[in-house]
């Protein structure tokens, strides 16, 4: 009983994919009448088998639209492969007794085509009956009843495949709108303002928090309706920078001034990132709105804090060069070192005011070498410059450099070009120096080599200079020095870690 109960139930299932409540067999019937009139017979049926009865989907000559399956003449036709014929039902020991033929319709001769399945499975059987015995079909009539078998699976199959169809697409859109759901939930619980667009770019959506934080009604900002929220100077520059992503496909990002509920402007940053399908055609964009308008006055506090220390450090060097200089009007016969002490304070005052201006009129420009190791060695070097043009020539690379790594290189470089002047290279007119920058390795090496000057021994002890180098470049740098005294002057190798050049090299 059990097995006989799944077999039903594995039948009723496969029956249901074909939809056949719903109707609409019209083509069918046309079948019907068609089979009826080549086949010269009264009745014509597509019957489709069950677990308990069969039902007619279509029918001429009959007016029952189903029958028991146990008096079912298709339940057998829809077993075999070719045409089952009855041509006498009442001399056929399997249906003599049955209640069709004992009463109406009376069936005497029977012929059907089974109907089978793409899958395999009979489903039931394009039938003619009549009601006066006959010997068979003629050969046109089996072939004709043949193709309008074919002809009602065809429509069958074809609505199988309608209605697999559109249950996927009830589950996708059931799948999406699930997703939908998530996503909106979601993106109401975050505290950023959320947005999505179409492809082209076309506002469609706003989370919760857009609307509580610019108080908008619902919908106002739907496609273009968002640039008017921006303050108008700003908005040229979010809608150029909004077309070139929408153009190229590239992230957006932009800060700008958002009108508030309040009626305040606030700092916001803006993002959006493409989503793409398969085939890497964008679909969707998803935004947000980032409030940043404290940590942006904060930034413009500190800068503008910096701008003041820095101007009142600049003064300090200025302060103590002129204090040295007072010292050594006072006291002669310190003036040589002096002098040498107030040199290295200007300098490193020089090194400051590149790094950290205390104005815009004092920082370096664009094209003067700002945040690079030459802007500030072109610093440096000014005073050894001639009508002739400079004496002290670079080569290689520029590596970028930061206020942490300028004191000490100022510092190294200014005692370099004082020893060239005073003893190397720069003592004597024809004398030059080659500087050339390259990358080696994770360090910057950086190479100093005098020529044309006059011979220079390595002084017994270390003085105050090399001490000075060694401990700007070792001590504070992290780096290694090396120094060869040759007949056409000096020469350095310095290795300096690319990572104690600048914090953007620290990050890379």
């Amino acid at each position: 009983m059990a097995e006989g109960r799944g077999l039903a139930t594995d039948r009723a299932a496969l029956l249901a994919l074909y939809d056949l409540d719903t109707g609409g067999f019209r083509t069918l019937d046309e079948v019907t009448a068609f089979a009826a009139q080549l086949c010269d017979a009264p009745i014509a049926l597509v019957s489709i088998v069950e677990d308990v009865r069969q039902r007619f989907l279509a029918r001429t000559g009959l007016d029952a639209e189903e029958t028991p399956r146990d008096v079912s003449f298709c339940a057998l036709a829809m077993l075999g492969e070719e045409i089952f014929i009855v041509p006498d039902a009442t001399r056929d020991p399997r249906f003599i007794d049955n209640a069709l033929v004992t009463g109406a319709p009376h069936i005497r001769f029977y012929a059907g085509a089974p109907l089978t399945g793409a899958d395999g499975e009979p489903l039931g059987a394009l039938c003619v009956i009549d009601t006066q015995a006959r010997d068979d079909l003629t050969p046109l009539q089996r072939q004709g009843l043949t193709l309008l078998a074919r002809q009602v699976m065809m429509e069958l199959e074809g609505r199988r495949r309608d209605r697999d169809t559109i249950l996927q697409q009830r589950l996708d859109a059931a799948a999406v709108a699930d997703s939908d759901r998530m996503f909106r939930t979601l993106a109401d619980t975050m505290p950023q303002m959320v947005w999505s667009t179409l492809p082209d770019g076309y506002h469609d959506y706003y989370n919760a928090r857009w609307y509580e934080y610019t108080g908008v009604p619902a919908g106002s900002t739907d496609g273009e309706g968002w640039n008017g929220m921006f303050h108008p100077d700003d908005q040229a520059r979010a809608w150029d920078k909004w077309r070139h992503s929408l153009k190229t496909g590239d992230p957006y990002e932009i800060e700008y001034r958002l009108r508030h509920h309040s009626g305040d402007y606030r700092w916001t940053l803006g993002r959006a990132l493409p989503i793409k399908d398969a085939a890497g055609h964008i679909v969707r964009w998803i935004g947000t709105c980032t409030d940043i308008h404290e940590q942006r006055l904060m930034m413009e506090e500190r800068e503008m804090i910096a701008h003041e220390l820095s101007h009142r450090i600049k003064n300090i060097f200025s302060v103590i060069a002129g204090l040295i200089g007072l010292s050594a009007r006072q006291h002669p016969e310190i003036g040589d070192v002096a002098e040498d002490l107030r040199d290295r304070i200007l300098a490193l005052g020089r090194a400051h005011d590149f790094v950290r201006p205390h104005s815009a009129e004092s920082a370096p420009q664009i094209g003067q070498g700002a945040g690079r190791l030459w802007g500030i060695l072109d610093q440096i070097f000014a005073p050894y410059r001639s009508s002739r043009g400079s004496r002290i020539l670079l080569s290689g690379e520029d590596p970028q450099i930061d206020d942490r790594s300028a004191t000490p290189l100022a510092l190294l470089f200014h005692e370099l070009a004082t020893n060239a002047a005073k003893y190397g290279a720069l003592s004597v007119a024809n004398g030059c120096v080659h500087l050339h920058v390259t990358a080696e390795g994770s360090d910057v090496r950086i190479d100093w080599r005098e020529e044309g000057g006059p011979a220079v021994a390595p002084a017994g002890v270390e003085g105050f200079g090399s001490r000075l180098m060694t401990l700007s470049v070792e001590r504070q740098l992290g780096g290694r020095i090396e120094r060869y005294w040759e007949a056409g002057g000096l020469r350095l190798n310095l290795w300096i870690p690319l990572r104690s050049m600048s914090r953007a090299a620290e990050k890379a």
